[in-house]
């Protein structure tokens, strides 16, 4: 779940919708007030050298008894426990730039839904936000790959994974390469390489276990895809594995 929230925020996060929002050419104006052309981002600007208000700040101290359920039952999209100001409150506020420019974003987006309907909206969401590449890949961060996927192979009802070299070279130079793979009976589940065995074992075990996470149905459907009439297709449910693996 982790790595989702990591992924949620990098696709309309703060930071993305101000890139977003600089990308349309969104300019703000230098002081808010009547004679300023209504046409530019109005909003009272955080000094030079002030702190971030209370209210703006997104990080959450840690707390032993936090967990990864709390976060998604007890928090906003992105895991905080931050919740979003509402428009009234960030006119009275002063802000930083990327606030209000993600604040504009969404609001141009709640416009567009009201006055073009759902799947218009969905469209134009699809064109300018999820076309953007991210490597979800690199988000992972496996402390103990090995164990983790020793915990997946026995709740799965697979064989025990066992690695075994594949190929080597340089053994006795000073930069060997092992290429380790992570076999679960006779299929093998990643192959990794490395300058040293337990390298490499980890490597393919870190491997073995982004190709369980990272699957990609071949159709994907949600419920909102039957709403309105520019939308026909239909919604079937998709596959929802049993979530990570608790060691």
């Amino acid at each position: 779940m982790l790595v989702v929230f990591a992924a949620v925020e990098a696709y309309i996060g703060p930071k993305a919708l101000a890139i977003v929002a600089k990308e349309w050419g969104i300019e703000a104006a230098a002081e808010p007030g009547g004679e300023v052309e209504p046409g530019l981002l109005q909003f009272k600007r955080i000094q030079s050298g002030e702190e971030l208000p209370a209210a703006l700040r997104r990080q959450v101290p840690w707390k032993w008894n936090v967990t990864t359920t709390h976060k998604i039952t007890k928090t906003d999209e992105f895991g905080s426990e931050q919740a979003p100001l509402s428009p009234h409150a960030l006119q009275k506020m002063p802000v930083p730039m990327e606030e209000a420019a993600q604040s504009f974003v969404r609001a141009l987006i709640g416009a567009l839904h009201v006055h073009l309907g759902s799947p218009l909206v969905k469209r134009f969401f699809r064109d300018h936000f999820l076309s953007r590449h991210l490597d979800v890949s690199t988000l992972f961060d496996f402390r103990t790959p090995t164990r983790d996927l020793s915990r997946l192979c026995a709740r799965e009802g697979f064989e025990p994974p066992v690695a075994r070299l594949v190929s080597e070279t340089g053994r006795l130079s000073r930069h060997p390469v092992f290429v380790v793979g992570v076999y679960s009976g006779k299929d093998m589940l990643g192959e990794g390489a490395g300058s040293s065995l337990d390298e490499a074992r980890t490597r393919a075990a870190a491997a073995a276990l982004k190709g369980w996470y990272l699957y990609k149905p071949v159709e994907v459907t949600v419920p909102s895809s039957t709403e309105g009439q520019a939308d026909t297709s239909k919604w079937r449910p998709n596959h929802i594995d049993c979530g990570e693996v608790i060691v």
